[in-house]
């Protein structure tokens, strides 16, 4: 099993939380008496500009709505036809598909029951297939593919959109397995019994409608599971409130309910822990914020009924992720027991499970102020440990004696990133993966019971980097906190401020943004004459939970701080100047980018805002919003609600300024991110007669692209503004 920090999205590291993560906003000031905060909150928003109240943006929020779509469709054609006359339209679509569709990509693998298991897509096969094969074979030149399920075979077969969201298959021969299928790439989807063997749905199998929600195996014919059970049973959130045990044989309706949550929690999380020693447990994590969250134990008895739940002693603020030899691994996000935030400590899981304590806790690593733990995941012999230091990553090795916790650096490439990527805590051998920058991927095998290590895959060089730069310069913000950045360029670029210049972030959900190889970034930007700058802005995750901490709720504009002295150091220092900068950030980073367009419109010149948060008065009224109160705070509390009303993009649209032409990007089955958000914003900028440009399509879900095709068309729409803003400075 893999227990680690995911590396894009949001994305929240309890073992069942997978796809909560997105937005940010800031600033603070709230100094009018509170009986006028409550009114200013409380009441509609008017303009002086007709058209101009929220009430009158609404039925934007209808996604299928005939009205809102007129506009979309309308707003769709403008844009594409702008950007597709363009004839660099073409030509990178052309690059970034030949990129996207390549044979020549790392097929990414988990390895189980000594065969590797890999998702494909590629120009034969656009909604991807399933497919595995031996180690052996994948380790040499010519891997021989075994197909298992082809995702376009089965949507023709259906008449259906269906898109691949992973599978869960049952130890130790993983046979039998739960695959998930979405409509157009939404969140929410239909699970489905299937056997790896016989490459089958299992007829009268377990089947659960269209739902979010989680399911797990206990035994080969026991399913552990939370999903929409029907009226009361989800969280205000969208995320189950129930968790319940189905036998195999009966029917859905008579599974037996284990527990539940409360409806203004996010999710009540049911899984299996299958220990050291072959015993599969029954766990839920309920979470009550997006950032606390209690830990159950459902204890088996004798006769085959389930006890009542024991609640972890552990704090709300931290992750259980998983057991390794007796240790469950716990990652703290407060001070604990004389231990920190940001340490990764264990416990004796027989000595809770005798009576519901914890007696001795071990540090397993415990970073400085300048470290933080990029992920682990833990193998039969080994927990595998990515640690980073000022955004550079390393790798380690750790054991448990039975006393304490040993470790060894395990030797990869330095200045880059390394990622602990498929671990399998029923076998020693795992993955690794280390990029760059300018470095392609390259997956390696790490054997953690001898210690040997190969080279399994490697990326091709997508572009010349020979050529090319990556520094890294700190920024510093408005309170003195230094700010580290990246930037990539050419070595022969000129320091003159005509450099067309794209700066990313994101900020948000302790989601850290480490150094990464990106073909379709070095062939579609930077071998054009881009320079290309991400910023490690606080509320990402580089120096652990304290740097996401500083910028929670009403404390956001530090965040905003960032990333503006990011932008004023890049101008300062010649690299770019207004006029050839832009900014681009997606779901929580969308959020960040239309704050930086209302804060500071005369920094930038061009503002790629895909998948936003953009109407913080209603986020958590629209689908996964409220989930999301534990980051950005409560629009209906006075205090937090003022700040958000200061802060959200969507509110603080000025009729008589001049705003950067914004590209709006978002999907219409996007069931995390409401596209509510880009298409108001964009309307109310209609409104008061600034230009933008929009494109949302139809299917993808939060990627805003449900296949390669897709994704190549997007990629080629941004890269072509970006050079008609930046380099052609339209």
């Amino acid at each position: 099993m893999r227990f680690m920090k995911t590396k894009s999205k949001l994305c929240l590291t309890t073992a069942m939380i997978t796809a909560l993560a997105l937005t940010a906003c800031g600033q603070s000031d709230v100094s009018a008496p509170a009986e006028t905060l409550k009114d200013h909150v409380n009441t509609m928003i008017t303009y002086d500009t007709p058209g101009q109240t929220d009430e009158d943006h609404i039925y934007l929020e209808e996604v299928l709505g005939d009205a809102a779509l007129t506009e979309v469709k309308a707003w769709n054609k403008r844009s594409l036809d702008r950007l597709t006359a363009d004839p660099r339209f073409a030509e990178m679509e052309a690059e970034a598909l030949e990129i996207l569709n390549s044979k020549e990509k790392i097929p990414y693998v988990s390895y189980r029951g000594g065969e590797v298991h890999n998702f494909w897509q590629d120009a034969d096969h656009v909604r991807g297939i399933w497919r595995k094969s031996t180690l052996d074979s994948y380790l040499s030149g010519d891997t021989a593919w075994e197909t298992v399920l082809d995702f376009d075979q089965l949507s023709k077969d259906e008449d259906k959109n269906w898109v691949y969201k992973g599978n869960t298959c049952l130890a130790p021969d993983y046979e039998l397995c739960m695959v998930n299928l979405s409509d157009g790439g939404k969140d929410a989807v239909v699970r489905r019994e299937f056997n790896a063997k016989t490459k089958r749905f299992v007829d009268g199998g377990f089947e659960t409608a269209e739902s979010k929600g989680t399911a797990s195996w206990l035994d080969k014919d026991t399913l552990v599971f939370g999903v929409d059970f029907g009226e009361g049973t989800m969280t205000d959130s969208g995320y189950p409130m129930v968790a319940k045990l189905w036998k195999r044989g009966t029917p859905m309706s008579e599974a037996v309910e284990l527990g539940r949550g409360e409806k203004a929690d996010v999710g009540y999380w049911p899984y299996t822990w299958e220990l050291s020693d072959g015993r599969n447990e029954i766990m839920v994590s309920r979470s009550v914020t997006f950032y606390e969250s209690e830990y159950y134990w459902f204890p088996q008895k004798e006769d085959g009924s389930i006890g009542a739940a024991v609640k972890f002693p552990v704090p709300a603020k931290s992750s259980l992720s998983g057991e390794f030899k007796g240790q469950v691994l716990m990652t703290l996000a407060e001070d604990w027991r004389g231990h920190k935030s940001g340490d990764l400590v264990s416990f004796a899981m027989d000595d809770f499970m005798e009576d519901g304590e914890i007696s001795d806790v071990h540090v397993v690593y415990s970073p400085d102020e300048k470290s933080s733990i990029n992920g682990f995941g833990s193998t039969k012999s080994k927990v595998l440990m990515s640690i980073s230091r000022d955004v550079a990553g390393t790798a380690y090795a750790y054991d448990w004696d039975g006393k304490k916790w040993t470790s060894d650096k395990l030797d990869f490439p330095a200045n880059g990133t390394v990622s602990i990527g498929a671990t399998n805590d029923k076998e020693d051998v795992a993955f690794i993966n280390t990029e760059s920058f300018l470095s392609p991927d390259t997956l390696w095998t790490y054997n953690t019971a001898t210690g040997e290590k190969a080279k399994a895959k490697s990326l091709p060089d997508w572009f010349d980097a020979s050529n090319m730069a990556a520094e890294q310069f700190f920024a510093t913000s408005d309170d003195g906190t230094k700010v580290p950045y990246f930037v990539v360029r050419g070595k022969d670029t000129p320091m003159d401020g005509t450099n067309p210049t794209l700066l990313y972030g994101y900020g948000g959900f302790e989601i850290s943004l480490n150094p990464s190889y990106s073909a379709t970034r070095g062939k579609l930007w930077i071998e054009r004459g881009g320079v290309y700058v991400l910023a490690n802005i606080r509320g990402g995750g580089e120096y652990g939970p304290n740097w996401h901490q500083a910028g929670l709720k009403t404390e956001r504009q530090r965040i905003y701080d960032d990333f503006i002295s990011v932008a004023e150091d890049l101008i300062a220092k010649d690299i770019t100047s207004p006029k050839h900068l832009g900014i681009e950030g997606g779901s929580n980073g969308g959020l960040l980018m239309g704050v930086m367009a209302t804060q500071r419109p005369d920094l930038f010149n061009a503002v790629v805002c895909a998948v936003p948060l953009l109407d913080m008065m209603r986020y958590h009224k629209l689908l996964a919003g409220a989930s999301w109160m534990g980051e950005y705070g409560d629009p209906d509390d006075e205090v937090e609600g003022a700040f958000l009303r200061k802060i959200s993009p969507y509110h603080n649209i000025d009729p008589e300024a001049d705003y950067p032409e914004i590209f709006f990007i978002t999907s219409t089955k996007d069931d995390r991110v409401h596209p509510g958000h880009a298409r108001k914003m964009a309307k109310r900028m209609e409104d008061q007669g600034h230009d933008f440009l929009y494109y949302e399509n139809i299917d993808g879900g939060h990627s805003a692209a449900a296949n390669l095709k897709e994704t190549a068309k997007r990629l080629a729409l941004q890269h072509t503004y970006l050079m008609q803003k930046l380099k052609d400075g339209e």
